[in-house]
């Protein structure tokens, strides 16, 4: 009763601040659900310069990472609804994580109200130079005559880059064996240090170190060539017709979070995410800014947890 209480609380003085136009009138929370150096972590980062700039407040990037998003999802569904906590959300924690884990402690359809989808990107598979394969091809061929298996890093369980792994080891029958990381910053760092041999990263968290050749880019995961790896096939091209698992962050807040607040959160990301300076800077991390309408990213959402739920049980992914 008393949590009820104070969420009332805090949403109508949040109202209040809104109708007043004061809002946010102290520092916001943007939760990360992945390490420092991570693909949205990264975005996160970009963004969030000019965000704070327009709205005149301090917004603080928190990174709680672990269960592949599921963590600052909790984080979030729980936080008071009243706009000064959001979140920067991956296709992971929205739409993989309710097939994975019965026991989630959070809806994405119940406990979230959606602000705006915030970039669409590709995962990329990349190798350490130990590895002999220079093509996807002879990437399966080593996987599946390595005693044990081929290991892959990715962010973590439910993500886009270990539903990509999944869907290559179904559909290439490849001895592929998932090494999950709380974040991709980590597991970067140790496919660097060579201790895993392989990993499917987003493009901004691999991009540097395949052009300063301490790795190699193999496949990337959309339908078609990535400009930003421009001479790297995706999995489709490269004998895998049909493939596709692509990476997408969102903005979204707790659920009853008032609409005025939400709107504003909407008019002032899209704002961002259209201005030239930040889009060059996405874009030249591999992102692709999308911005949508709250309504637009709830039809987006709903569509995604759907056609991966069919993914998760086609190719019986299961949570470590």
């Amino acid at each position: 009763m008393r949590g009820i209480f104070a969420a009332v609380i805090a949403l109508a003085w949040a109202a209040g601040a809104l109708a007043q136009g004061t809002f946010p009138n102290r520092p916001v929370t943007m939760v990360v659900g992945f390490a420092p150096g991570g693909g949205t972590d990264i975005t996160a980062r970009i963004i969030v310069k000019k965000l704070s700039e327009n709205v005149g407040q301090s917004i603080v990037v928190e990174n709680r990472p672990g269960a592949g998003g599921s963590i600052a999802a909790t984080v979030v569904a729980k936080a008071a609804p009243d706009g000064y906590t959001i979140h920067l959300a991956n296709v992971g924690a929205l739409s993989v994580a309710p097939h994975l884990n019965s026991n989630l402690p959070y809806n994405p359809q119940r406990d979230f109200a959606p602000i705006s989808m915030a970039v669409v990107l590709d995962n990329v598979l990349v190798v350490h130079p130990s590895v002999q394969a220079k093509t996807l091809a002879e990437y399966v061929k080593e996987a599946n005559e390595r005693p044990g298996g081929m290991p892959y890093g990715t962010s973590g369980i439910g993500g886009a880059g270990h539903l990509a792994g999944e869907l290559l080891k179904l559909m290439a029958k490849a001895n592929l064996v998932h090494v999950p990381y709380k974040g991709g910053g980590p597991a970067m760092s140790d496919i660097l240090g060579g201790q895993i041999p392989s990993m499917i990263a987003t493009a901004p968290t691999a991009a540097p170190h395949v052009k300063a050749g301490k790795i190699r880019a193999l496949a990337t995961t959309g339908t078609k060539r990535s400009t930003f790896f421009p001479d790297v096939p995706p999995v489709a091209e490269a004998g895998y017709p049909g493939f596709e698992a692509v990476n997408w962050y969102a903005y979204v807040a707790p659920a009853k979070t008032p609409k005025e607040i939400v709107d504003r959160w909407n008019r002032e990301i899209v704002k961002v995410l259209n201005t030239q300076e930040t889009r060059e800077q996405l874009l030249a991390n591999g992102m692709e800014p999308t911005p949508s309408t709250p309504e637009e990213l709830a039809r987006y959402m709903e569509r995604e947890l759907a056609t991966w739920g069919r993914v998760v049980k086609e190719a019986g992914i299961q949570a470590e």
